[in-house]
């Protein structure tokens, strides 16, 4: 069987319907994953043992397993204690918890390169240590991030594509559908690629004009 351009163009239409999908879930993980990085770098930064010892426990634990095995406990074993959450629901917890383990160790090492005299200049000034995080530290925690923040948020719109294994209709779950349907999975990939690769393109060269524009505010 030839490859067919114009089929693989037939179901362009149907991918970028499902990427609206992808691309909700992939936001709101995002969000999610900055957020609790974010907390949990507040936490760590106060070095109490305990907690960091819990916080580096759960960081290990995500570096070490593959994100589809997490996608499959936060769907198939939390109900098992009671939680049940819907297909959806599931991914996005899963992702996050992922996500934001990774997001959380960029993020510390963002900070190790704060210079301690702002920090201390900042306090002497009168500032409270909300004042000091707001103002000063995670504006700079974020800029100095940011290459490696986009690139996880790359790796977070090619991540929905595993949550198809729990029957939520992204890209590559319809991908699935219209190539088993069709008896054209090699066309119906293809383009599902293109799709991927597309929004990725997006969030790469949304990630180059923001280093740009703060690259050229600090320079101002």
């Amino acid at each position: 069987m030839e490859f067919s351009f114009g089929f693989m163009l037939s179901t362009i239409p149907a991918l970028l319907s499902a990427a609206g999908v992808t691309i909700r879930v992939a936001a709101l993980t995002i969000l999610l994953s900055i957020s609790v990085g974010t907390l949990l770098t507040i936490i760590r930064a106060f070095k109490i043992r305990p907690i960091n010892w819990v916080i580096g426990l759960y960081i290990s634990f995500i570096r070490g397993t593959p994100l589809l095995v997490q996608i499959f406990l936060a769907f198939y074993a939390l109900p098992a204690i009671g939680i049940k959450l819907g297909p959806v629901t599931a991914g996005v917890l899963a992702i996050t918890a992922n996500n934001a383990a990774f997001m959380t160790e960029i993020f510390r090492g963002a900070l190790a390169s704060i210079p301690p005299g702002q920090i201390e200049a900042a306090a002497s000034l009168g500032l409270n240590s909300r004042a000091i995080w707001l103002k000063v530290i995670l504006p700079q925690l974020y800029i100095r991030s940011l290459p490696a923040i986009i690139n996880e948020c790359t790796i977070v719109v090619k991540g929905t594509a595993l949550l198809a294994v729990i029957t939520v209709v992204e890209v590559f779950r319809t991908a699935q559908q219209i190539g088993s349907s069709s008896f054209r999975p090699f066309e119906t990939f293809v383009a599902a690629g293109l799709v991927f690769l597309a929004m990725s393109l997006v969030i790469s060269q949304t990630g180059l004009w923001l280093e740009r524009r703060f690259s050229l505010r600090r320079g101002a």
